[in-house]
């Protein structure tokens, strides 16, 4: 597969020059190329903001609906046809607001798809209010004496609930950022990965420049099975640490453990259909 294998050039991408989510969308083409997904073979289910549009300007199958609910529609999709590779994709405030009961549940089911939440700690698309992770002291038209509250952090609640894969990176660090992509796409079970990137109109804290100052990546060597270690690394707030935080192998996904799957491996679509079932079906529904 090549990168061009996933453009839409008949699209016209609707982000503020110099946004984040165009080198996020880059990361995300690199890495399914170098993995040789096929669009085909790919779904990426969306809410609604600016992250979620990001499905829209590649070549592949996309689910958007309604804020916040992009993850159980992914589990739904995974668990139709375990054979797709799934992504669910959104901002901090669709993911971790709107969406955040889904984001804790999502996790205890550990259904076998990629989590990216292209983080800015702003809202983007409603024109610049807190979200979720918005440091304390941002200004926005809505908080006009700052955030005084203390920002969400998902990486550490993934590690208390036992994700087993949690991940952050920043679209500075191309390089990191698609390696981490990549063992995130092909990890067995739910992966996280929480994107640090800027929103140059309604974010003027939280910049590139700011990023590149209050990160750094975790030192080679680091164990990332180490569940206590990973968990104090997502407590650090001054100074961000980038890479894969925490990850176990070996769990049961949860749409290997449907009763659909446990004799017949097949996709539902693959099956023959058998209509005195379904009809029986039908009938019973209509008795109740």
């Amino acid at each position: 597969m090549k990168v061009q294998d996933y453009d839409r050039p008949d699209i016209d991408i609707a982000w503020c020059p110099g946004c984040g989510n165009f080198a996020i969308l880059k990361i995300l083409k690199q890495a399914l190329a170098e993995l040789a997904i096929a669009p085909q073979r790919l779904v990426i289910a969306s809410g609604i903001g600016q992250a979620p549009k990001t499905p829209h300007y590649l070549q592949t199958h996309v689910f958007n609906g309604l804020p916040g609910r992009a993850l159980p529609a992914a589990t739904a999709i995974k668990a139709a046809n375990p054979q797709l590779t799934v992504i669910a994709q959104g901002g901090d405030g669709d993911m971790y607001g709107e969406g955040g009961n889904h984001f804790l549940h999502t996790i205890r089911r550990n259904p076998d798809l990629t989590h990216l939440v292209h983080n800015n700690m702003v809202y983007g698309l409603t024109k610049g209010q807190a979200s979720p992770t918005s440091r304390p002291g941002f200004v926005t038209p809505l908080q006009v004496d700052g955030v005084f509250q203390d920002p969400f952090n998902p990486l550490s609640v993934a590690i208390a609930l036992e994700a087993s894969f949690v991940a952050r990176v920043f679209v500075g660090a191309f390089d990191q950022a698609v390696a981490i992509f990549k063992a995130a796409l092909t990890h067995q079970g739910y992966a996280l990965v929480d994107i640090l990137q800027p929103c140059v109109t309604f974010n003027k804290i939280n910049t590139y420049r700011w990023f590149q100052e209050h990160t750094y990546p975790l030192e080679e060597g680091y164990d990332c099975s180490d569940r206590q270690a990973a968990f104090a690394r997502a407590c650090e707030a001054e100074q961000l640490p980038l890479g894969i935080f925490y990850r176990v192998t070996g769990r049961k996904t949860f749409e290997e453990q449907l009763a659909a799957y446990r004799e017949d491996q097949r996709p539902l679509y693959q099956r023959p259909l058998e209509a005195a079932k379904l009809q029986n079906l039908i009938a019973a529904k209509r008795n109740l």
